[in-house]
């Protein structure tokens, strides 16, 4: 007897569908899985054998194969077992499956026959969507998260028994409950709480109406970490399709704290300075997002840079230009998106006072200061748009009993320079000036005759690179859409440039 299923894996951050083909002929007792399975879809076998029998049904002593395709696709995790196992029933005749509609199944079995919640059902459900494929079973736990795609009829089932009636006829789910999402995220931080650095808010505010990286740079104690972790309450919200995309990816993960919702907050990474390369960028030998990718549409902070190791430091380079990441494997090739606003916190010396006298005294070497600062090479640093120096705040600011500007009103004018933008870039894949190709900024970043010979003089002067010219006007386009204005104007051009003068004043 034969039957054939459809289940579903994650390749990357997307899902794909897998055909189970299982037969059963008579020989010696054997069950087999062919088509490329790892470790854990081999192990299907001793769970599905189990899972039957303690189901109430009768497992055939007869010669079994499964094969799982496309064959030349590696297949990982145990997402195939609920597939296999109603195969397995329906090529024995135990369960009829080829009277229902196209179906993917999908679910980790217990060997008492209980399905398990998995990790990237979400994606799966997508593909299955955009294989024209209305209906998914899958662990009655994953139910709300797969309900988040709208179009596909979610069939929940706590154990293969439920499975196996729903088949016959003789149960029939109830509706999965959908979650209400928040309108407006809520934090517990607000930039109100920091007092004085009225320059460097500015700039934050300037980074995120554009999504650009930033750089702070200041002595220990100054408020670099507090205003970092600020950022995300001016963000603008996440769109539908860009909640989709965060949630895909922490469903991938493993990330998601409660099923069903989505997530609404942009991402906000912090990795400790002693992450890997694989743990940064991805990979490993089950390939997972790394960091980067976990800070998909939000922000990657990566406190004291220098600490970072100077190779971590330096794949950053291909996800910031390219905001997406590709892994080439034996078997595969895998791309994960990774369009992060990258914030990045130093001292300027290991001490953290070079050029700070006033505060105290700086005791470092030359060779100390360079060795310190030689982390970050000057290609990643012409990568990094703001650069914003954040010095320490006086005892009477620090004391002072009147509060900042709240999130809530430098997010609205945020919003309205992103407005802005998506008119701008609407039909494009991007929707933010620093995504901006060099056709856009001839398009968009028209300079007149003064602020021409501004940016002409500071090149000169500063010994700018190309890509930094490119930056200081995508910068200066961010700060007229800020301000309202159509053209750039001069002193549009004069702040976008002074962001770009302070890595001199250090590494001269």
């Amino acid at each position: 007897m034969y039957a054939k299923l459809l289940s579903a894996s994650v390749l990357g951050v997307d899902g794909f569908l897998v055909e189970v083909e299982v037969d059963i002929s008579n020989g010696l007792p054997m069950f087999d899985i062919v088509g490329l399975p790892d470790s854990a879809v081999r192990e299907a076998r001793e769970r599905v054998r189990a899972a039957i029998k303690n189901s109430g049904a009768s497992f055939p002593l007869q010669r079994i194969t499964t094969n799982l395709a496309p064959a030349d696709v590696k297949k990982e995790g145990s997402g195939f077992d609920l597939a296999i196992a109603i195969g397995v029933l329906a090529a024995s005749g135990q369960c009829k499956f080829e009277s229902k509609e196209p179906m993917v199944l999908i679910g980790e079995l217990a060997l008492d026959g209980s399905l398990r919640p998995l990790s990237g059902v979400l994606p799966m459900v997508m593909a299955a969507k955009g294989r024209g494929i209305g209906q998914v079973m899958l662990p009655y736990s994953n139910a709300t998260e797969g309900a988040l795609v709208e179009g596909v009829q979610i069939i929940p089932v706590r154990s293969l028994q439920e499975a196996v009636q729903y088949f016959r006829n003789e149960w029939q789910p109830g509706p999965v409950e959908v979650h209400s999402q928040e309108d407006v995220p809520y934090f517990s931080v607000d930039f109100s709480d920091v007092q004085g650095q009225q320059h460097v808010k500015r700039a934050m505010e300037v980074a995120a109406a554009g999504s650009h990286n930033l750089l702070l740079i200041g002595p220990p104690g100054s408020g670099k970490t507090m205003l970092a972790r600020r950022i995300p309450t001016i963000l603008p919200m996440l769109t539908l399709q860009e909640a989709l995309e965060v949630t895909k990816i922490c469903s991938i993960a493993g990330l998601i704290k409660e099923r069903g919702r989505l997530i609404t907050e942009r991402p906000f990474r912090s990795p400790h300075h002693t992450i890997s390369t694989a743990g940064l960028v991805g990979g490993g030998t089950i390939p997972k997002p790394g960091e980067v990718s976990l800070a998909h549409r939000g922000v990657l902070f990566l406190d004291e840079l220098p600490e970072f190791s100077k190779t971590v430091l330096e794949v950053l380079r291909q996800p910031l230009e390219d905001h997406e990441v590709t892994l080439g494997r034996a078997r595969a090739v895998l791309t994960y998106p990774a369009e992060f606003m990258l914030v990045a916190s130093m001292n300027p010396c290991p001490c953290g006072f070079f050029g700070y006298e006033e505060d105290r005294s700086c005791t470092c070497t030359p060779y100390q200061v360079q060795r310190y600062r030689s982390k970050i090479s000057g290609p990643l640093l012409d990568r990094i748009d703001i650069h914003i120096e954040v010095p320490r705040v006086d005892y009477k600011t620090l004391s002072s009993s009147s509060s900042g500007e709240p999130s809530e009103s430098i997010r609205e004018r945020v919003n309205r320079a992103r407005e802005i933008q998506r008119e701008r870039f609407t039909g494009k894949t991007y929707l933010a000036n620093s995504a901006m190709s060099t056709a856009d900024i001839r398009r968009y970043c028209a300079l007149d005759p003064d602020s021409r010979q501004m940016l002409k003089h500071s090149f000169d002067t500063l010994g700018l690179s190309a890509r930094a010219h490119d930056r200081i006007l995508k910068v200066a386009r961010t700060i007229a859409d800020l301000a309202g204005e159509e053209k750039i104007r001069a002193e549009h051009v004069a702040e976008a440039i002074q962001y770009r003068a302070l890595d001199r004043k250090f590494w001269e």
